[in-house]
This record gives C-alpha cells, structure tokens and sequence, in this order.
C-alpha cells in the first residue's frame, strides 16, 4: 500500500506494457489536440534555452578546451592544436547528452502548471482521482527544481562513466549505447511519472521505490521516450504525449481498482 491508501502494482509488467502507455498517451493528444498545443508552450520555451547554450558551448568550446590544457602551451602547434580540437569536441558532445539528459527535467521544471494540468486532464478523463493536500505554485516548482536536481545527480552517477566507456573500441559502440538508453529511459520515467504520483501523496523515495520494483514497464516506456527524444525536435513535439503517457501508467499501475481497459477508455 502507498501513503495514500492505494495498492501498488509491482513486478508485473512487461517491456511491451511500458511501450503501450506511451502509444495511449500519444493516442490521448491525438483526441485532444488543444491539450498538445497546451503542453507545446513550456517545451518551445526550454527548447529556446537550450539551443542558445548549446550555440555558445559551440562558440567557446575551443577557450574551454584551452584553458583545461595550459601544459600543453609549449607543444609544438600542430599536435597541441589537434588535442584542444579534439577535447572541444568531447566538451561539446557531453553538452549535448546532457541536454537530451536533462532536457525533460527542465521543461517540467518550467511547465509544472501546464503539465500538471494537463496531467489532472487525462485522469479526469478516467474517472478522476483523490488528490493530496494542494501546495502553492512557487513552492510545487521548487520542489520540482529540488527533486530533478537529485535525479540529475543519480543520472551523473551513471551517464558520466558510460560517456568515457563510450571511447573504447567495440564496447563503447555496442554495450555502452544500450546500457545508455537504459539507463536514460529508467530517468526520464522517474521525471515523467512525478506529477501523477506525487498526486497520490507519493514522496521522491517512495517513487523511486516503485519503479525500481517495476523495472521492465519504467524501461519500456522510458527507453521509448529517450529514443523519441533523440530525433531532433521529437522532444518538444513528444513532450505531451509522453506526460499523459505517464500519467496513464501511473494509474494503471497504482490505482487498479479504477480499470483501464485501453484508449478507449480515455
């Protein structure tokens, strides 16, 4: 049982369960375009931010890369500029997984009243749902903030090391990619899952708790995103579907005692 009194489903879904839920919620925005038009507004806006950190990560990659490497000043031109170009690259390339990384945290961060209303939409379509005591806005994002920058933390912890596995010759091209996706896809559920179960009066621990138990859907539906995410503009495109996706797992998975047949039912 979690905090709010409801059974929690655990250890008995599959890959392909996960997967489903990301079509229903992409069926979900299907039917209710207004609603995808809606969840678009804070995904443009942290698209926007991220492209102009990325053009100036760009733009002083190579300064990055020289001031990390002041030994390399009385080297001959040639071998120390091939290091600084090659280090810039790497500097640029872990900019650019940590915006795919991070990506979703900061549009939930920025969008925490849209998506959240949005959220509640879905569920309202179901039936509705008990809530938890109401919090100010200033204080939900807040929290939001605190708990993505401990889930950022726990990405790091993983992601860093699979960057540098990245470089060695056939594992970083084969194992690493995998585990990578894995590992992203496992995050962006956490991230994804929040606003629902934090209606359930779910803590950060406590929803942690419930999708290590439940791994192969969080995967499924996670790895899904992730890779979505990776095309360019999929993630501000898939941004809405994936939180009523979330939204819809959420439910299914904690609240068996409201049924969801499928689409259907939304």
């Amino acid at each position: 049982m979690n905090s709010m009194g409801q059974p929690i489903r655990r250890g008995v879904g599959g890959f392909a369960d996960g997967v489903k839920y990301f079509f229903q919620g992409l069926g979900w925005v299907a039917r209710n375009p207004g609603q995808w038009l809606f969840g678009l507004i804070p995904a443009l806006i942290a698209l926007a931010l991220y492209i102009v950190a990325l053009v100036l990560l760009g733009t002083y990659a190579g300064e990055l890369a020289a001031w990390a490497t002041p030994f390399a000043d009385g080297w001959s031109a040639g071998v120390r500029d091939t290091l600084r170009i090659l280090l810039g690259l790497v500097v640029f390339a872990l900019g650019l997984v940590l915006a795919v990384i991070t990506f979703t945290a900061a549009t939930l961060v920025i969008g925490d009243p849209f998506y959240e209303k949005l959220s509640e939409r879905v569920e309202e379509g179901m039936g509705g749902v008990r809530k938890g005591a109401d919090m100010p806005i200033w204080r939900s994002i807040i929290r939001s903030l605190r708990d993505s920058l401990i889930t950022l933390v726990y990405v790091l912890i993983f992601t860093v090391p699979l960057f540098v596995l990245g470089f060695v010759p056939v594992v970083g091209q084969t194992v690493v990619p995998v585990l990578g996706a894995a590992v992203s896809g496992f995050f962006l559920t956490v991230e994804l899952t929040t606003l629902a179960m934090e209606r359930r009066g779910l803590a950060r621990k406590e929803r942690f708790a419930i999708l290590r138990a439940d791994k192969s859907p969080a995967l499924g539906f996670g790895v899904l995103v992730f890779l979505i995410f990776l095309i360019p503009f999929g993630a501000v495109v898939a941004m809405p579907a994936a939180v009523a996706g979330a939204t819809i797992m959420v439910r299914v998975r904690l609240a068996p005692q409201q049924p969801v047949d499928g689409p259907a039912r939304l």
